[in-house]
């Protein structure tokens, strides 16, 4: 086995067991008793599975979220981070075994975007709640133009490569640093990273591994910085971890057969995820007073 595999693998095994087992503890130092509901659950199954497709789950989660009215608008990047988890390290072992990339390439993209998450969850983590608001509307618009562009067919030929070099190699790993960053403000990397790729000549279906290899890597360690700050839902967490799981396991046999169908749920989540972003701007806009609900003790806790 290359040796950039191995440190890949050691890291994505050490990094997501210390989050892991961070997270279990702050959850039990604070007698936490909220149990999921329902619908976390049922969140973080449809948002895995359309995830593990390549369509992406942040904005889904974002949207739906958003659209029921809990947790508070401020708590949600921290509740996508925390409970992404462990389904972004299933899907990650998934497709980063099954289907082989350039080593070195693999290895230092997924690093350089568990570093801008890191970067990122820090910055993100101290904001108050109407600069998030924006941030996060500006991200959800942001995710739609992605899923247009690609609905319609505007994109780069693909190439067959499955690796870089030279002048290419390195505008990858400084892009996938800043789309790790970005993941902290649910700007999802999926369809940035099949253009980005698509565009310096690379295989589309080599967007896979390193996709869910940077997920792996960066969603624990941005969550180390939301565990830090307690700005996330414990229980909407668990619940998208619940669910997350599930579907991210039934969503794997379909890769190769998802088909035309893909491209129609792309459009029915690109609507969801308009309106979620118009009305994320649209509470920023309005001010504290008029936000709607205020934040509750409970929604700190979980």
């Amino acid at each position: 086995m290359p040796p950039a595999r191995v440190v890949l693998y050691l890291a994505l095994i050490v990094v997501n067991i210390t989050a892991i087992v961070a997270w279990l503890w702050s959850a039990r130092r604070r007698g936490l008793r909220d149990r999921p509901s329902a619908g976390d659950v049922a969140i973080g199954f449809v948002a895995n599975f359309l995830d593990t497709l390549g369509i992406g789950s942040y904005a889904q989660i974002t949207a739906l979220f958003k659209m029921r009215g809990r947790p508070a608008d401020e708590l949600i990047p921290g509740t996508l981070n925390v409970g992404g988890i462990v389904p972004s390290f299933v899907g990650c072992w998934l497709f980063v075994v099954a289907i082989t990339v350039e080593p070195v390439l693999l290895t230092c993209m997924v690093v350089s975007a568990a570093v801008g998450a890191w970067i990122g969850a820090d910055i993100v983590s101290r904001l108050p709640r109407r600069a998030i608001q924006i941030f996060m509307g500006v991200a959800l618009l942001i995710a739609a133009v992605f899923f247009l562009l690609t609905n319609l067919g505007i994109s780069v030929s693909p190439g067959t490569a499955m690796g870089l070099t030279g002048w290419r190699f390195g505008i990858a790993i400084a892009c996938n640093f800043v789309l790790g960053a970005l993941m902290c403000v649910g700007i999802g990397n999926y369809a940035p990273t099949m253009a980005l790729l698509g565009v310096l000549g690379m295989n589309p279906i080599a967007a896979y591994p390193i996709m869910m290899g940077s997920d792996g890597l960066l969603i624990p360690v941005a969550a180390l910085g939301f565990l830090r700050s307690q700005r996330f839902s414990h229980a909407a967490a668990f619940g998208l971890t619940a669910g997350g799981v599930v579907g991210t396991l039934c969503a794997f046999p379909l890769v190769n057969a998802i088909g035309s169908h893909l491209s129609l749920m792309r459009w029915l989540v690109m609507v969801v995820v308009i309106y979620a972003a118009v009305s994320m701007l649209l509470s920023a806009r309005r001010g504290p007073v008029a936000l709607g609900r205020q934040v509750e003790t409970s929604d700190l806790a979980g």
